[in-house]
This record gives structure tokens, sequence and C-alpha cells, in this order.
């Protein structure tokens, strides 16, 4: 969410194993799923938007056939608004067109799938609040309206009435969707806060299991969910179910996975996290156990994210950690297997040393633990494979190694064990072949950040074509030379 570049939001790090609960995601169940929305339209919406068009995007039409679960309203309120936001967007698109048969039928059907799922949420939830009791009605009345215009503008021929027409509809889809934008919120917040005050309630080991894997469901559906979820202080609940052991690690690791996705510095909020301050403490303790008792890579990967993006969230948190020898837990992993044997992990970990390297006291922290040698070998990080997200996962380890290097070396002793660990030689490398870094500038402007604040305290180490070139230039005109630079294959 977002700052080093590179995703800590959990959908774009692939997970290897599939033990865990929230990990059995299976994308041909989901498409099913989902088949159920797309039929044929609805008889009612037929005869009200007659004649029936012969267009090839009818195909395309949107309907609920059947509904989702009518037990269950959150999914009931994410299916409707899935396809009502769906038809608004279409709508939008057909009115810039001009194709005023289409816009009026849509406008009919769109008008049907808000009164089902009015209707429908009412059926589940028949306490209502005066909020959404008004601003439902104000949903409704904008849906007739929208139909009524749309229909008026399908008698009218002279193209000047049209084109003042067609700003009245734009204004009024602009205001239904505005409408539609806040009972969605409304009905959400609502749901969610249930979900919350569930788990604050649960004795139960499997109530707390099944419900926080509802909560991670949601946090999947976007940034919208996750703030709500921020907002009604679903992370504090987390709190507990981490800090207390008898949960399953399956269960923590799911928590932390919510954690991570609320906490993500790529979502475009923060105001609704100021509550989390409260707990960071309990919080960041509980996901360094985590870390350091995790039995698979799944567990451990979880835990690591949260915490690199609560090190994005507060500065206070890397000196919690720092008080908690997270950097000797953190390294001692690098060199299990079992709980670190992928990019996406040594990313969370390698952000997570770049935040803390901002701290003076954490230079020593390093050196004892050989932090240095690790960081060194993070410069060479490769991927096993094509795949696009590991290639992208390996540039942000390398690019975050040469940002914590270059911090780091603010301290004399660690630039002169870099130095000594041929770390200059390597970025080096690293500026000039492009294929060692994937071509990638990010890599590279760090690399020459980092070379340049080694070059300060170890100038001896660099050969004059090197200084000359990568060191004494501007940083720009030194970047300029590396990234038009091809290899020699002599």
């Amino acid at each position: 969410m977002m700052a080093l570049p590179g995703g800590h939001h959990l959908d774009s790090i692939p997970l290897p194993g599939q033990r865990l609960h929230l990990m059995q995601v299976d994308s041909v169940q989901r498409w099913m799923e989902d088949l159920k929305l797309m039929t044929e339209c609805e008889c009612m919406c037929v005869l009200q938007a007659k004649p029936i068009s012969l267009e090839e995007d009818m195909q395309g039409d949107l309907i609920l056939a059947g509904g989702p679960n009518p037990g269950d309203p959150l999914q009931l309120l994410l299916k409707r608004g899935w396809v009502i936001s769906t038809e608004l967007r279409r709508i939008g698109q057909k009115l810039a067109q001009d194709r005023w048969a289409r816009v009026h039928s849509m406008s009919v059907r769109l008008t049907c799938h808000a009164r089902s799922m009015v209707s429908e949420y009412s059926a589940v939830n028949r306490s209502s609040s005066q909020e959404m009791s008004q601003i439902e009605k104000l949903l409704m009345e904008k849906c007739s309206e929208l139909s009524a215009v749309t229909e008026r503008c399908l008698q009218v021929e002279n193209e000047h009435v049209l084109k003042s027409m067609k700003a009245c509809v734009s204004e009024t889809l602009s205001t239904l969707g505005q409408h539609f934008g806040q009972l969605l919120e409304l009905a959400l917040t609502r749901e969610v806060q249930a979900l919350v005050r569930k788990i604050d309630a649960s004795d139960n080991i499997y109530t707390t299991e099944s419900t926080t894997g509802n909560l991670f469901s949601l946090t999947q559906e976007g940034a919208p969910l996750c703030r709500i979820i921020a907002k009604v202080d679903g992370v504090l609940c987390l709190a507990d179910i981490l800090t207390d052991n008898s949960h399953p690690e399956a269960t923590r690791a799911e928590a932390a996975a919510v954690v991570a996705q609320v906490t993500s510095p790529h979502l475009p909020f923060t105001q609704h996290l100021s509550s989390f301050l409260e707990s960071m403490e309990e919080i960041v303790t509980a996901l360094i156990k985590l870390c350091q008792e995790a039995s698979s890579g799944e567990v451990f990967l979880l835990a690591s994210a949260a915490l690199a993006n609560i090190t994005f969230f507060d500065t206070m948190a890397c000196e919690m950690l720092l008080q908690l020898n997270a950097i000797r837990v953190l390294l001692e992993a690098c060199s299990d297997k079992q709980r670190v044997d992928t990019p996406y992990t040594r990313d969370q970990i390698v952000t997570i040393l770049a935040n803390m390297s901002v701290l003076e006291q954490c230079a020593s922290d390093i050196i004892q633990e050989n932090g240095v040698q690790l960081i060194m070998g993070m410069l060479s990080e490769k991927p096993r494979s094509g795949n696009p997200a590991e290639v992208a996962a390996c540039e942000r380890v390398q690019q975050k190694a040469a940002v914590t290097l270059a911090r780091l070396s603010r301290d004399p002793d660690v630039a002169r064990e870099a130095v000594r660990l041929s770390c200059m030689s390597r970025l080096i490398e690293l500026c000039r072949s492009p294929s060692e870094r994937n071509s990638s500038d990010a890599v590279l402007v760090a690399c020459l950040a980092a070379l340049r604040r080694l070059a300060g305290v170890c100038p001896e180490g660099l050969q004059d074509s090197d200084f000359q070139q990568l060191v004494q230039p501007r940083l720009v005109d030194s970047f300029l030379l590396c990234s038009n630079m091809e290899e020699s294959f002599v």
C-alpha cells in the first residue's frame, strides 16, 4: 500500500504450500460461484424494457440468479454490490456512445437489482437505522428517475434537446452511484462490526477460527473492505487472538494475515488505524514470537509480512522490534529453509531490516549477528523461474538490500565490514550489468546510492574508472550512463 516499492498486500504473494485455511482458494470454485450471476434477464426486466434488443453485447448482461445464501448478509451485499457496480459502469459507457435503447434497458435492470438488494438485505436484517432507511429511499428515487428520464430520451429526435437531456442523465447516474456507495458502505460496516463482535465474544476455538477466516476473506475484496475493518477496530480484536497461545497456529497466522492486509502501506488510508497504536506493542511482540516459532514457511511469511507493514506504519514499531531482538530472530530464520525458502519471504525480512536501519543502534546488532553477510547474499537474489511475480520479488529484495546497506553504512564499522565482504564489487556489478538486476531502474538507483556511501568511507576499494563513472558524477548522470549501458559478451 507505499517508501520502498514492492507489494506487501498478500494477494500479490504466491504462497507455495496450501496447508492453512486461508490459502485454500480454488479459482474454479470461485468462477462457478460467480457464474450464477451471469444468466439471462429476469422476466420483470424483459417486460419493462421491451423490445428485446438483438445487440451482441446483450450476452454480457449480468443478473443474479437465485442470489447468494439468504442467511449470509455479507455475501449478499458483496454479490449484489458487484453486479450493481458493474451495471453503473456499463451504463456510463453506453451513455457516452449515445446508445439510448441500451441505456434505458440497463437502467430498468439496475432498478431491479437495487430493489432486490434492499429487500433481500432487509429480510435478513429487520432492524435498519434511520440513516440507512433514508439512503435506501433516496437510492430508489434516483433509480426511478433514471428509468423515467432515459425512457423520455427514446422519444426525442432533436439532437440539441437530447444533448441537454444527456447531461441530466449523467448527473442522475452520478448521484445514484453516490447513494449506492453510501448505502453499501453503511451496510458493510454494520456486518463487519457484527463479525468483529462475534470474534470478541467467542470462547469457542472453532468459531474464532472460522470467523477470523471470514475476516481474512473480506480483506481479499480490496481496499474498501480493509478500510472498514480498520474503521471498526477489527485489528484490535485480532490482537487478542495473536497474543493467546491457546489458539492454534493456523488461527494466529490468519489473524496475522488480516493485520498484514489492513496495515498495508499500499492502502490509501491511515486515519482509522490510530487506535491500532494502543495495542501495537502486544501485536508486534506476538508477531515476532510467531516468526520465531513458525512451523512452516507460510506461517512465517504471514507474520513477517504483517511486521513489515507495521514498520511502515509507525517508526515506534522499529524501536520495539530492536528491543525484542528481532534482528537476531529474523537473521536466524534466514538459515532455516523450512521457514525462509522463497524471495517473497526474504522480501519481507529485508523490508523490516531496511526500515529498522534508520535507527543508529541497529548497526551494532547487524554486525553482531553477521547481518552484513546476509545482506550481501540478498544482493545476489535470483529467481528460480521466469515467473513475473518471482522476478519482481527478487528485484525488490536486491533493491531493499542495497537501501539497507546504504543506511547502515553510516556506521564506519558496517562500511568496513561490507568492503571486506566485497559488497562494493557486487554493487558495481549490479550497476554495470543490466541482466544482474533484471534491467531494474529501482535496483540501479539503490545500488548507486549504496556504492557512494561505501566509497565515502573506503575510497581505496574502487578502481579509478568506477570512481569516475559511478561515484564522482551527479547521481542522475551515473544513472543515465548505467541505464543506457549495453552488456559486453566478449
